[in-house]
């Protein structure tokens, strides 16, 4: 019950009258939904738990989902597609709004949870990137659509597919969006076996038939199409058939360029200029990884905790030699002593506490080089801060514009 009571404790009064009223549960007890909100909340949770087990897993299970658009990706994801935004925009409270959709736009609830479920995997290991044709437009004609549904019927093996094809947009630096149009795939798999018990609580084999699902974005002013699903083949598959069908353009599997990272700006103490907006306090480094020139087999880590009286550069100055005083290329203290290079670096970004107080939050960030960084683990508004001040630094270097800053 206690993901149950969370729900009814965050979710407005009035909201919770609209779900339950109008959902179809028969085994609710009686509720006096005049009584005020702080009076009615404990013998809701009380009502709740008297229900059927049948429709009380029903709510379990909308709770989940509602619970699961609540944060800050999934409000992103909801204003993302929601159809009303006048009414949208103007609830109080992030159960509220997601709760709302749920119940009054329930195929955009579906659509968001697409949305976030693409977004959350995006430049994960699940993901790949391809540059196509700019500017063409998504058909969404029943043909199309059908002859898309159908490839993927045959390249799964499967006689059920169902395809949403929509309009979305995705903050990017500085506040601003790119549209894009996202497609949803959702495939019926092979049957499954797996223990459950029935009615008479009888432990016994059950026949399942999981459901996969794979999600593709095109942006059209930069024509890239990135790809969230299982495998390298499946992505490599379905992107083709997306190009094929739905753009009506041939498909090159032309990969989009990584990120391309610089830890040489780090090699000496840097002052990391940031946007008062951006309510940071500080930036702190706390680990470097250095290689010296010539030894690419061997690596030293210099780690500064938490309380350390000194920096991590004066670490490095003491204990290998290096010249943190120097502008430009960093040399050695002395001509024979060796030079280095920053491999990896890890680093705190702390801001401000809100308007509640309290300790503020923190952002860590751990870039290797020369692809490799954590951002892609991150929430959405961490990345735009992640890839806003990378950029700024001089850390992310790569010049190519194809994509939302593609990794």
């Amino acid at each position: 019950m206690t993901a149950i009571a969370s729900f009814l404790r965050k979710t407005p009064v009035t909201r919770l009258h609209d779900y339950f009223t109008g959902s179809g549960f028969t085994s609710l007890p009686p509720v006096d939904w005049t009584k005020p909100e702080a009076e009615l909340v404990e013998p809701l949770i009380k009502a709740v738990d008297d229900m059927d087990d049948r429709e009380k897993q029903r709510v379990v299970m909308n709770a989940s989902q509602v619970a699961a658009l609540a944060d800050e990706p999934g409000q992103n994801a909801l204003q993302n597609v929601v159809i009303n935004r006048q009414v949208f925009d103007t609830l109080e409270g992030a159960n509220n709004r997601s709760l709302w959709v749920f119940l009054n736009e329930p195929d955009q609830f579906r659509k968001a949870e697409e949305v976030r479920y693409n977004d959350e995997r995006r430049r994960g290991r699940s993901w790949s990137g391809f540059e196509v044709e700019k500017d063409r437009v998504v058909r969404r004609d029943a043909v199309s659509v059908a002859d898309f549904t159908k490839a993927i019927r045959e390249r799964f093996d499967t006689p059920h597919v169902h395809v949403d094809v929509f309009d979305r947009h995705r903050v990017i630096l500085d506040d601003q969006e790119c549209d894009l149009v996202q497609v949803a795939v959702y495939r019926e798999g092979r049957p499954e076996d797996m223990l459950g018990f029935d009615a008479n609580s009888t432990l016994s084999r059950r026949i399942v038939k999981p459901v996969f699902e794979a999600a593709l974005t095109y942006e059209a002013d930069t024509g890239v199409i990135e790809v969230v699903a299982n495998t390298v083949a499946d992505r490599r598959d379905l992107t083709a058939y997306m190009a094929r069908d739905l753009l009506g353009i041939d498909f090159e599997e032309k990969h989009i360029p990584l990120r391309e990272y610089d830890l040489g700006v780090l090699l000496k103490p840097f002052d990391f200029p940031t946007d008062v907006d951006d309510g940071i306090a500080d930036v702190t480094v706390k680990e470097l990884r250095l290689m010296e020139v010539g030894q690419p087999n061997e690596r030293i880590i210099l780690e500064s905790m938490s309380g350390a009286d000194r920096t991590v550069w004066e670490m490095a100055e003491e204990r290998i030699g290096l010249d943190i005083g120097s502008s430009g290329h960093v040399l050695s203290v002395a001509s024979e002593a060796p030079e280095w290079i920053v491999t990896r670096a890890r680093f705190t970004i702390k801001f401000q506490p809100g308007p509640s107080g309290g300790r503020g939050k923190s952002l860590t960030l751990t870039v290797t080089m020369p692809h490799g960084c954590n951002l892609k683990d991150m929430t959405p508004h961490e990345r735009l801060i992640g890839d806003k001040y990378l950029r700024r630094w001089g850390i992310l270097t790569d010049s190519s514009d194809i994509g939302d800053l593609i990794d």
